[in-house]
Formats: structure tokens, C-alpha cells, sequence
């Protein structure tokens, strides 16, 4: 006779060993994922491993939580990733922690306050005596031990403070809760009527969620800095002996050789070793299409490698890496203490003891007047609460954060801690004309024979000079000689052998122009046309519309200044002008009351950036010039410039909107809560909105 077995029983061994593996040990990010069939894709590719005992993705998160066994190196799966069509890093968050850190006392805490309010029905519904005594222990046995764990946030962070000799926001919030509950417990020790475990659990509660709901906004503006340490990889593989090794990226030194596949981001600065490859460096300079990097060459940490694959030789490794200078720039905007900054902090500094001294003077007027120590500290307690500064704190650091990250997502990276404000409050824009608002080409001579061409595209695509560089793009469908000894000589050209033949391009010194092409011994002449960028004359147009005056300020003659400036509408003309004369033109303007933003990528412009007001560079300007600009750009989108000032100036507006949020708050919360209108559990409501509104100020969409 066969017994049927319960369907809990047959389960159970496999339950049981799925929850041996359940917790996820590993997380990879997942940037490109975007449907269900994604995510089916990923899942299937890594339960396909025989290390993974299961994976699971997150689409809105864009993440894969691996359970596998710890400490496994994860370069396999993302390598696996990568063939079935799916790149993937190591998570590196920390931001997701720390937000997972208050939820589950966030849990413990609403789950206890929902069952000592059950239980203080009974008590308002007119329960007496030994009844209410009863009742009134059982919610102490659950509130005490509950408030103990859940508002340990607070009181570890009160504890940093005070033990610095400071005060925080946290400093009240913990006097709160610590008086609501042992007022409580004094009152039920002498069985008094009343009992305020539920106003204690539901402050935590309350200020819980106001906190974490605080994370979470704070994420949804993610930092800048963040998305560029994403590009770093943890992982890569470095050549011993002939055999790839993978290695934690720490444990790369300058002078190691890497091997790198196709589609792999670059850890380290490094030069690649032994052949050229197509890179995409569009998060350094903004572009993008893809940049031809020959042998020798540099490629940085972030970029990824087109084709592949290849070996490189680390250059700079950890902090030395451009990318992490880049974020560094990035981290040091986005913790920016400009003017409003500073009024921020000193009213904080001055408002929270202001704090204690109200609520302990309301405490004694309260005694004083009634004599009723319960009704004293219940208002204290609420003035603590509802008078907390977290919104004046917050002001100001959430909407930098917010602004910064718009920026850099539409490619705008600010690397000067106080470039928002002082672009916020330009009133004159100064353009340099080439490489700003100009392009200039050279034009292929008549006649040209076709292994020449194919000559003088091998010749461009061995040039990082801006003319060299838009003539490949022109010979995008020709394919280059191979030439032997290339070598390129600052202010001169570029040169090599072709079957014994010396061929060149270079600068013409009868005009100075990078023009001529020199294959054995003929000679052709490339002249040269200058173009205003496609988008030129609208972001001209745009920024006119708002109110702003612009100059154009360039080095060359009257003759071509005065006819790119017809062309784009730009009246003020400063032409045959030397890098001290654009020095001392902004430093007139700025004697007349204008406030001046300079725009330029030459080394002539470095000085002028740096006395403007604000500045803005191309991501294709010269490092000097990316240097001393406050904001870079992607070098073909110009409409970026009046987009940037219009963010500005909306981020300045809502700074203030936010200080007045917090002071108006603040003007209306204290007499409310002195005065005694206002509960603990009141209070607690009111101050976490107060937050979640600043918060919420901060990131909502602004009009580009």
C-alpha cells in the first residue's frame, strides 16, 4: 500500500537545501540589462556555471545577487557574461548598505508598534486598574527591548557626537525617545493612567522611515563620483609567465603586463603594448565615437577597449589613474561648501543647541506654571522632536548632489567646488573661437593619387593634432599604408618611411598652417577651412534669450574673427588678441560689474580661464586648459553651455527655496511645540517631512 506523502514533507529537503545557499554571497552590476528576456539571459548563463547555486537579477536595480561559495573570483561569470552579450562588474555600493542597515530595525519597530497599539485600544477603551497595569507591562515587555534595538542609529551616532564634544541632530532624537520610554516606565512602576510606549515606538518608527526614505532619495540622486568608481573594475588579468592570472586590482603594480578581451573596461592607466585598438573614451573627454589608439599609446582606467584583444603595460595604478583624479575633481565639487553652504552650516551650528535651551526652558515653564512634571516632559520631549535641524542640514548638500549628477549624466563634469554658484551668476559668456565655436579642416588637394591617400591617412591617424585628427574622420572608407618609424615632433608634424621613401605631414612655414604633404619628392598642399560647429548659432541664440552677453575673443585676425561672428550674431568682436590680452579683457569686464564666463580649449586660454568668474572647457581642450576650467563639456555639444547656466541658476533658486522651506518650518514647528499643541508622535511626523521635503525639492526634474 502506498502512502501518499504531504507535499510540505517532499518539499521540505529541497527547501532546506535551497536555504543553505539562498543568502547571496556575490553581486554583479549589470548596465545594460532592460527587459525580461535580459534577465532570463543572465540567469541562464550564470546557473549554467557549476560554481553559482543560484542567481538572481534585479531589472531596477540593475544588479545579480550570486549564492555561491565566499570568497570565489567572479572573473569567470562576468567572463561567461560577456560572451552571451552582457557586461558586468563587481558591485562596489555602499550606499545600498547603508540604507539595508535601517530597515530591518525599521521592521522590528513597526511590527511592535502595531501590537502595542493593539493592546492600548483596550486601555483607551476604559480598561482600569489591575487590567490597565496588566496591559501596561506587556506593552513595556515589548516597546523596551524593541526601542533598545530599533533607535540604536540614533543613539550610536548621538554617542560619536557627544563623545566629540559636539551636539548633532541625533543628540535630540535620542533624549526623545529615551525620556518618552523611561517616563513610561516610571509611570507604569506607579501604575499611573498613562503610558506613552505607542508615542515612543511610533517616533522611532516615524524617524526610521523618514530616514530611510532619505537614503533612497539621496540614491536616486546618485553621486557622480559613484558612476565613475563603477568604471573601475576589481578585477583584471595580468600576464605571469606567459599565463593569465586573475588578480584583485590592488595587487597591479606599474611595469605589469595586462591582457585584456575586446569589450573590457581598462583598470589602470597603461600604454598598450604590442598593437593599436578602437576605444571608446567617451566618460574622459565626452565623445562619442570611438578613438583609434595605435602602439605606445595611452589608454586610461575606464575607457573600453572596441577590439582585442590586447596586451597593455600599466603606467599608474591606484590613486595615480586619471580615473580616480577625475573622481576625486568630482567628489571634491559634490561636497562643495560655497557661500550657501556656509550659511547653512552656521545656522545648524547655532540652531541645534538652540534646541536644548528651548525645549529645556519649556520644560521648567511647563513645571513652573503647572506642576505637572508628566505634561513638562511631554512637551519637551515633542519641542526636541519637531525642532530638529535635519532640513536646514540637508538644504543645501542634497540639491548639490542632485545638480552635480544631472550634470554629469548629460555629460558636464564639474571638477570646482564652487562652480555651481558662480555659474548660477554669470551675466557675460566670453567665446574663444577655434575648437569652441569654430572646427577647422583641411581639404584635400585636387589630383591626390590613391596609395597617397592611403598614405596621408596612415599619417593623420599617427596625430593627436585637432586638424589631423578631423582629417582621418574625412578618410574614414580609406585604409592606411603601413608606414615604418613614425614619429611626431611638436609644432612641426608627422613623419615616416614608406618602402624606403620618407613621407610627412606637416607645418608649412612660409604661413605656419599644418598643411603640407610630402611623399619622396612631391609635395602637396592641403589648405585649410574653418567651419562654426553645427549647433553654434543656436546656443549663441540661446543664451542671448537669456539676457546673457556674449563676446567673442580670439588670437586670429579681424578678417576671419569678423566672419564667424556675422555668422553666429555675436557683436562684440576682440580679435589679434595674445593670451595676456584676454587676461586683461576679462579683468576689464569684470572692472564694469560683469560677471564673466569663459569658454576655451588652448593653452593661450588657461590664464583666462582661470580669472573669469566661471569657466567651461571642451573635453577635447588641452589638459592645461580641462585643468583650469570649473566645468568640462562634451567638445561637440555646445547647446551644453546655456543648458549648464540654466541647471545653475535653477539649483540656485532651489537652495534658497530650501533654507526658506527649513526656516518657515522652523518659525511655525517651535511655538506649536512649546506652546503644547503638539505630541510626540505629532512632532515626529512633522520633522520627518520637513526632511522628505527638502529631499524631495532637491531631485524633482529641472528644466534644461
Amino acid at each position: 500500500m502506498s502512502i501518499a506523502a504531504c507535499p510540505g514533507c517532499v518539499a521540505a529537503p529541497a527547501l532546506s537545501a535551497r536555504a543553505q545557499v539562498a543568502a547571496p554571497t556575490h553581486h554583479l552590476v549589470l548596465p545594460g540589462i532592460h527587459c525580461a528576456g535580459c534577465i532570463s539571459g543572465v540567469e541562464r548563463t550564470l546557473a549554467a556555471l557549476p560554481d553559482i547555486a543560484a542567481a538572481r537579477v534585479n531589472l531596477t536595480q540593475k544588479r545579480v545577487a550570486i549564492s555561491a561559495a565566499p570568497g570565489l573570483d567572479p572573473t569567470p561569470w562576468i567572463t561567461a557574461l560577456a560572451r552571451a552579450g552582457y557586461e558586468a562588474y563587481e558591485a562596489q555600493d555602499r550606499a545600498a548598505s547603508t540604507e539595508n542597515d535601517l530597515l530591518l530595525p525599521l521592521g522590528v519597530a513597526g511590527f511592535a508598534m502595531m501590537n502595542v497599539m493593539l493592546l492600548s485600544v483596550a486601555v483607551w477603551s476604559g480598561a482600569t486598574e489591575t487590567t490597565r497595569d496588566f496591559l501596561h507591562w506587556i506593552t513595556a515587555a515589548i516597546a523596551l527591548p524593541t526601542t533598545a534595538f530599533s533607535a540604536q542609529p540614533f543613539f550610536r551616532s548621538a554617542y560619536s557626537a557627544l563623545r566629540a564634544g559636539r551636539l548633532n541632530m541625533d543628540v535630540p532624537i535620542s533624549l526623545a525617545i529615551i525620556l518618552a520610554s523611561a517616563m513610561s516606565l516610571y509611570e507604569v512602576t506607579l501604575g499611573g493612567e498613562h503610558a506613552w510606549f505607542d508615542a515612543a515606538l511610533a517616533l522611532t518608527f516615524f524617524l526610521l522611515a523618514g530616514r530611510a526614505l532619505d537614503q533612497r532619495l539621496r540614491r536616486a540622486a546618485r553621486s557622480a563620483a559613484d558612476n565613475l568608481a563603477a568604471l573601475e573594475p576589481s578585477r583584471t588579468l595580468r600576464l605571469e609567465n606567459g599565463v593569465k592570472i586573475s588578480r584583485p586590482l590592488d595587487e597591479i603594480n606599474v611595469g605589469d603586463t595586462l591582457w585584456l578581451a575586446a569589450g573590457s573596461r581598462v583598470p589602470v592607466d597603461a600604454v598598450l603594448a604590442d598593437s593599436g585598438a578602437q576605444v571608446d573614451a567617451s566618460f574622459l573627454t565626452g565623445e562619442s565615437e570611438p578613438v583609434l589608439r595605435l602602439a605606445g599609446d595611452t589608454v586610461y582606467a575606464g575607457e573600453v577597449l572596441l577590439s582585442g584583444p590586447t596586451t597593455l603595460t600599466a603606467t599608474a595604478v591606484g590613486t595615480d589613474t586619471k580615473l580616480r583624479q577625475v573622481a576625486q575633481l568630482v567628489a571634491v565639487a559634490e561636497g562643495a561648501r560655497g557661500v550657501f553652504h556656509s550659511l547653512a552650516d552656521r545656522a545648524a551650528a547655532i540652531y541645534t543647541p538652540a534646541v536644548h535651551i528651548i525645549s529645556a526652558a519649556a520644560l521648567l515653564a511647563w513645571l513652573f506654571f503647572t506642576g505637572d512634571l508628566r505634561v513638562a516632559i511631554n512637551i519637551a520631549i515633542a519641542t526636541l522632536i519637531i525642532t530638529c535641524p535635519c532640513a536646514l542640514g540637508l538644504a543645501v548638500p542634497a540639491m548639490g548632489v542632485a545638480v552635480t549628477s544631472r550634470l554629469f549624466r548629460q555629460g558636464v563634469l564639474v571638477t570646482s567646488e564652487t562652480a555651481l554658484e558662480r555659474m548660477a551668476s554669470v551675466d557675460t559668456v566670453v567665446f574663444d573661437k577655434t575648437g569652441t565655436l569654430t572646427r577647422r579642416s583641411l581639404v584635400l588637394p585636387k589630383g591626390i593619387l590613391k596609395q597617397d591617400l592611403s598614405i596621408l591617412k596612415a599619417l593623420a591617424d599617427a596625430s593627436g593634432h585637432p586638424l589631423c585628427v578631423e582629417l582621418s574622420k574625412s578618410l574614414s572608407q580609406v585604409a592606411p599604408a603601413p608606414i615604418e618609424d613614425i614619429r611626431e615632433e611638436a609644432g612641426t608634424g608627422v613623419s615616416g618611411r614608406v618602402r624606403g621613401s620618407q613621407v610627412s605631414l606637416g607645418r608649412d612655414p612660409s604661413d605656419g598652417r599644418f598643411t603640407e604633404f610630402r611623399v619622396g619628392h612631391d609635395t602637396y598642399v592641403l589648405t585649410s577651412k574653418e567651419s562654426a560647429l553645427p549647433e553654434s548659432v543656436a546656443a549663441i541664440a540661446r543664451l542671448k534669450s537669456m539676457g546673457l552677453k556674449v563676446h567673442l575673443l580670439t588670437g586670429d585676425g579681424h578678417h576671419a574673427a569678423d566672419g564667424i561672428a556675422a555668422k553666429l550674431g555675436i557683436e562684440n568682436i576682440w580679435a589679434r588678441v595674445q593670451p595676456e590680452g584676454k587676461v586683461a579683457i576679462i579683468e576689464k569686464l569684470q572692472q564694469a560689474g560683469a560677471r564673466v564666463l569663459m569658454i576655451g580649449d588652448g593653452l593661450n586660454d588657461t590664464a583666462a580661464l582661470a580669472t573669469a568668474n566661471a569657466s567651461m572647457a571642451p573635453g577635447s581642450a588641452l589638459d592645461a586648459s580641462r585643468n583650469a576650467a570649473d566645468m568640462i563639456y562634451g567638445g561637440a555639444d555646445i547647446l551644453a553651455i546655456p543648458r549648464t547656466i540654466r541647471i545653475s541658476r535653477t539649483a540656485r533658486r532651489r537652495i534658497l527655496q530650501n533654507l526658506g522651506l527649513a526656516v518657515a518650518y522652523n518659525c511655525v514647528s517651535v511655538p506649536i511645540a512649546v506652546s503644547g499643541f503638539a505630541s510626540p508622535l505629532a512632532a515626529a511626523l512633522a520633522m520627518s517631512t520637513s526632511s522628505i521635503l527638502v529631499i524631495v525639492n532637491s531631485v524633482r526634474r529641472i528644466k534644461a
